[in-house]
C-alpha cells in the first residue's frame, strides 16, 4: 500500500496548523505530526477506519486520530488522504 494526500486535505493540515500556532507552537507541531504519521500506520490495516456508506461506489473511510477526524479512499493499492478536520468543526458539505 502507498499514501497519497490530496491537495485539499494538504490545505486542511496547514489550515489547522495556522489554527493551533498562534496559542501554542509546540502543540501544533505535535498534532500536524500525529496527523501525517497517521495514515501510515493504517497500511497494514486500511480497512481499520470505519467505512462511510454516503459514498455508495467507492471505499471512503474515516479514522479518528484523537479529536481529529481523517477521511481515507482505498483505490486498489493506494491510499488516498481526502480531508481532515477537528470533529468540533462544523463541516457541512466536507467530502
Amino acid at each position: 500500500m502507498e499514501v497519497k494526500w490530496t491537495s485539499k486535505a494538504l490545505s486542511d493540515l496547514s489550515r489547522l496548523f495556522e489554527f493551533l500556532v498562534p496559542v501554542n507552537r509546540q502543540a501544533a507541531a505535535k498534532t500536524v505530526q500525529s496527523l501525517t504519521v497517521a495514515p501510515t500506520r493504517i497500511m497494514n490495516q486500511p480497512r481499520i477506519g470505519e467505512r462511510l456508506d454516503e459514498f455508495e461506489l467507492r471505499e471512503v473511510r474515516r479514522l479518528l486520530v484523537g479529536h481529529y477526524e481523517i477521511r481515507y479512499e482505498i483505490q486498489e493499492s493506494i491510499i488516498y488522504v481526502l480531508r481532515l478536520w477537528h470533529t468540533r468543526e462544523n463541516r457541512q458539505g466536507a467530502r
